[in-house]
């Protein structure tokens, strides 16, 4: 075994048209009750308890669950930090990283995942599409949070001018 076999660093970025604050909520929501698998969408009946040291876990009901990891680190709106074992049930060690900037016109994110142990092959094959799901579930929360923004302002402009105009 090399040390590369030992050993995981994935980053992924992307870009989306909504506040920074939207963005981080959005976030925070797709690693807890939000969290799907992908492709087709199951939840998967995660808890993120938000603040530092708190349990990020699976509650599959009846006492049966697992544990992914803890909050390291929190610091809205710019950056939650996640370790321990995630999805991975063998000795490995991940740390998840999400930092955000506000940029004109929306929020830049880059996000990184690490992570140190006896990684399975299929998880390092798995992982840049897994995260991607999630990434592009926070960028459709966004944008769908956006139009109903502008729907109920439309709306609202509507009412306004035709209250006014009577």
């Amino acid at each position: 075994m090399t040390i590369d076999d030992l050993t995981l660093d994935a980053t992924q970025s992307i870009d989306i048209k909504a506040d920074i604050g939207d963005v981080f909520r959005s976030v925070l929501h797709r690693f807890g009750e939000g969290f799907t698998k992908p492709p087709e969408g199951e939840l998967m009946q995660m808890t993120l308890e938000q603040w530092p040291g708190g349990r990020w876990f699976r509650d599959r009901g009846n006492g049966i669950g697992h544990l992914w990891g803890h909050v390291q680190v929190i610091k809205p709106p710019v950056l939650p930090e996640l370790s321990g074992p995630l999805f991975m049930s063998y000795p490995a060690l991940n740390h998840i990283e999400v930092k955000l900037e506000q940029r004109p016109g929306g929020t830049h994110l880059d996000f990184r995942h690490r992570a140190v142990g006896f990684i399975d092959p299929a998880h390092r094959q798995g992982i840049t599409t897994g995260w991607k799901h999630i990434l592009d579930a926070v960028a459709q929360d966004c944008s769908a949070r956006a139009a109903g923004q502008l729907a109920a302002y439309r709306r609202h402009r509507q009412v306004s001018v035709g209250v006014a105009s009577l």
